[in-house]
């Protein structure tokens, strides 16, 4: 049975041990597959391009519990050896519980828990922090030992070993200190894998790290496949389902209709599930990038504009004269258009770069958009109206994770009456506010959604889909 990789806190090296784990495995023509615990759409990638293949996200708060266990068996039965990485603390979950952290998935799937701990300026003490985290609970955990990190001397590695003994916690390895294994990050994590112009050294270099300073013969077997269950069934077709029986429409009769999907630097947080389930019913989803300047594709169906980082790209998204006038004309023709984080902020009248430089962005919105406070956390969500996707009074739980912040625009509210604001959102220590855009045609919001905990979202997608005219780029795009 695979292991769940967990940590006291965030930092701690868990993300340097699942890629050292995923890169050795593909150095020796293994097939390991990846998982991660919560919303995260940065490690995965990561984890995605060492292991070669689709990293997929275990969150019980997004998309339940049933889910997260057929994803899990099904994705991971198919592979020779299989890992999952925690998020933030063991028992870091929604507000101060555990519901949705590590060790509430490691309960739910009875997995094993390798601790990580940054260990650079402790002795003795380790066996205090380890044995709190071994002993907490609810939910309890089954330690299978402790990987320490950043451990500077041979001193330093016996006085931690002598007082992991103490306790009986299984040493099963310690990673030294060493620049060359930081990885880079920004104000929302890691640096994305097409950023790094070095990242074949770097697979090299994790690979080595795990051959050279962790004990494999204990740490393998924990990577070993997991079972299959009874009557197991593709999880995609066992959510749409037993999802909405809301029809998706004659999407699937006929050829693949096409949907645009923004696929740039600027663009890329989505989750593998999404264009599975589009795909499930009947729709093909098609890259356009933004950034390169591309017109929509011809005969496009909708446009989804997925999080990422348009805020570092906004100059060169404001020149991008013809792909937002594609996009203006997309909205107008009543093309229909799903946006969520920084997506959105390609819809507003202006973005502000990270030095305060204002860019003018595709104006369908009335906002400008500018770096401010963190929004950070779950958030459940009621809808005001119906609209493209959600419907007055439906509930949905989401996450919301940027720094970038709206300012109404007075002057251009008169240009989108035919927007109504899109729902209620109320998270722990965030209070109930009325956010995001809806329409027939549009759905425009901060809160970044798993849509296998939400099927009848893609289904109400490729309905559109269906009903909306083919795309016809103008001349004078």
């Amino acid at each position: 049975m695979a292991c769940l990789i967990a940590a006291p806190c965030s930092g701690s090296g868990k993300t340097l041990l699942s890629l050292s784990l995923a890169a050795l495995a593909r150095r020796r023509g293994l097939r390991i597959q990846p998982f991660k615990v919560g919303p995260d759409y940065l490690d995965p990638q990561l984890l995605s391009r060492v292991s070669g293949q689709p990293c997929r996200n275990l969150d019980t708060l997004l998309c339940g519990p049933e889910w997260v266990r057929r994803s899990f068996h099904w994705h991971g039965s198919r592979a020779d050896l299989c890992l999952v990485e925690g998020v933030m603390g063991l028992f870091d979950g929604r507000g101060p519980t555990s519901a949705g952290s590590s060790a509430e998935v490691a309960s739910l799937l009875d997995l094993q828990v390798v601790l990580v701990v940054e260990a650079s300026r402790q002795a003795g003490s380790i066996a205090a922090l380890v044995r709190g985290f071994r002993d907490h609970g609810p939910p309890p955990v089954r330690l299978a030992g402790v990987v320490l990190n950043r451990v500077a001397s041979d001193r330093h590695r016996a006085l931690l070993r002598e007082a992991l003994d103490a306790i009986a916690v299984p040493l099963l390895g310690i990673l030294p200190v060493s620049p060359a294994l930081e990885l880079p990050s920004r104000h929302l994590g890691l640096l994305p894998p097409q950023e790094l112009n070095d990242l074949d050294a770097r697979e090299a270099a994790w690979a080595s790290l795990a051959e050279q300073h962790l004990d494999l013969e204990r740490i393998w077997p924990l990577l070993s496949p997991v079972a299959t269950l009874p009557q197991q069934q593709d999880p995609i077709r066992w959510c749409l389902a037993s999802g909405s029986m809301e029809s998706p429409g004659d999407a699937r009769k006929g050829a693949p209709l096409p949907l645009a999907i923004a696929s740039d630097a600027a663009f890329h947080f989505r989750y593998p599930e999404a264009t599975e389930l589009l795909a499930a019913l009947g729709l093909e989803a098609r890259p356009w990038s933004p950034l390169a300047d591309e017109p929509l594709p011809a005969g496009c169906r909708a446009v989804v504009l997925p999080g990422g980082y348009p805020e570092l790209h906004a100059p060169a998204l404001a020149a991008a004269q013809r792909s937002l006038g594609s996009l203006r004309q997309a909205a107008a023709a009543g093309v229909p258009l799903v946006a969520e984080c920084g997506g959105l902020l390609l819809l507003g009248r202006s973005l502000e770069d990270q030095q305060g430089r204002r860019h003018g962005m595709a104006g369908l919105l009335p906002f400008t958009a500018r770096r401010g406070g963190l929004s950070l956390g779950y958030r459940e969500a009621v809808g005001e109206r119906d609209g493209l996707l959600v419907r007055r009074g439906e509930r949905l739980v989401g996450h919301e994770f940027h720094r970038w912040q709206l300012t109404d625009d007075p002057e251009m509210s008169r240009d989108v009456a035919s927007c109504d604001r899109l729902w209620q959102l109320e998270g722990w220590g965030n209070p109930r506010r009325v956010e995001g855009w809806t329409s027939g045609t549009m759905h425009a919001s901060w809160l970044h959604l798993h849509w296998a905990g939400c099927p009848k979202i893609p289904r109400r997608l490729a309905a559109a889909a269906v009903r909306a005219a083919p795309l016809t780029p103008s001349p004078v795009l």
